[in-house]
């Protein structure tokens, strides 16, 4: 399936640098995801706890439904926002005209990072093996109808304010359907886009307990702590506002950065992600801000786009949502349910 392989180093190095940067994620809480957490994982193995995520020492239960303990704690109270939810909120200076001038720079010449998250096409769900769990004849149509619509995105109207979006890199999970989806896709892309080797942290799961709903069992209670730890650590492995522009001490005001061969750095950056519904709702309601126990409120049909843009700033927006825009009614599924009636 790799094109050209992203080395994970790379992204883990992102990701390591966000939790360094930031020592107010420190606390002596510790969460499932840092007591799981590898030496080679998103999460700086250094640094073991954070202020907000699952409490292990939380004792009870959440009004009866699941253990206290898997509960997300947000940091910061609901609905305000957490400028630094990424570690990489510029340090303040101390003077406050400096900081808005830091900030102002970020805002107008820093990078929006887009992130959009693809559902694989309907599968064969009898087999209990993943590897025999093939696409359909009607998902292999939506992956192909979806990569005609990000090849429109990539090359985009010639002649028109409608420009190309800069795909850098296309990940994908680990499991048969997500890859066979991926790889109808790719056929429609440039040669030139990057293709990373599967993810197993993009695997589906189960990442949050759902409200609403009944009481967990014992046995989802243990799929939780199973699951919950590597769909967490994928969501902060690729979940971030791009680094801070070195330019921001300087009185350029340029609008691109250049790069060490003098080359202009475009300002808007895309990467594409095809995986799963519950993974792609998780995300969603991570990158919001909003309690994860609401991912099944959410729907994505198979083969939808989900868009978020994560702009140089902290702030995150979602452009789409389960958008099936691309495929014609015959191809609208969910899993086994055809069209909008169930």
């Amino acid at each position: 399936f790799a094109r050209r392989a992203v080395p994970a180093a790379a992204a883990t190095f992102v990701s390591s640098w966000q939790y360094q940067q930031s020592p107010s994620l420190k606390t002596t809480t510790t969460t499932k995801c840092d007591a799981n957490a590898s030496s080679s994982s998103a999460v700086d193995p250094q640094i073991s706890s954070f202020t907000y995520g699952m409490v292990d020492t939380a004792e009870g239960d959440f009004h009866d439904l699941f253990p206290k303990r898997q509960l997300w704690q947000p940091k910061v109270e609901y609905p305000l926002w957490d400028m630094n939810w990424d570690g990489l909120s510029p340090p303040l200076t101390g003077d406050d005209d400096e900081d808005r001038r830091r900030m102002r720079k970020v805002r107008k010449e820093g990078v929006t990072r887009h992130i959009i998250l693809i559902r694989h096409g309907q599968y064969d769900e009898a087999p209990r093996e993943d590897s025999e769990r093939k696409l359909t004849e009607i998902g292999r149509q939506q992956a192909d109808y979806t990569g005609r619509r990000l090849r429109e995105m990539i090359e985009g109207v010639q002649g028109t304010s409608f420009g190309p979006c800069r795909v850098k890199v296309v990940r994908v999970s680990n499991m048969a359907r997500a890859k066979e989806t991926a790889d109808i896709i790719t056929s429609h892309l440039p040669k030139d886009v990057e293709i990373a080797e599967p993810d197993p942290d993009l695997n589906e799961g189960r990442p949050a307990h759902n409200i609403p709903g009944g009481k967990a069992s014992a046995s989802t209670v243990e799929k939780f702590d199973e699951q919950h730890p590597r769909i967490e650590k994928a969501f902060r492995k690729y979940f971030y506002r791009a680094p801070e522009p070195f330019f921001l001490d300087s009185s350029d005001d340029s609008q691109q950065e250049e790069d060490d061969k003098g080359k202009k750095v475009p300002k808007h950056e895309f990467e594409i992600i095809v995986c799963h519904a519950n993974v792609i709702r998780y995300f969603v309601c991570r990158a919001l801000q909003v309690p994860p126990e609401a991912w099944l409120r959410l729907c994505t049909f198979n083969c939808s786009l989900t868009y978020l843009t994560i702009r140089p700033t902290g702030t995150v927006s979602c452009r789409m949502l389960g958008d099936i825009g691309h495929l014609p009614y015959s191809l609208s599924t969910f899993s086994g349910h055809c069209g909008y009636n169930w």
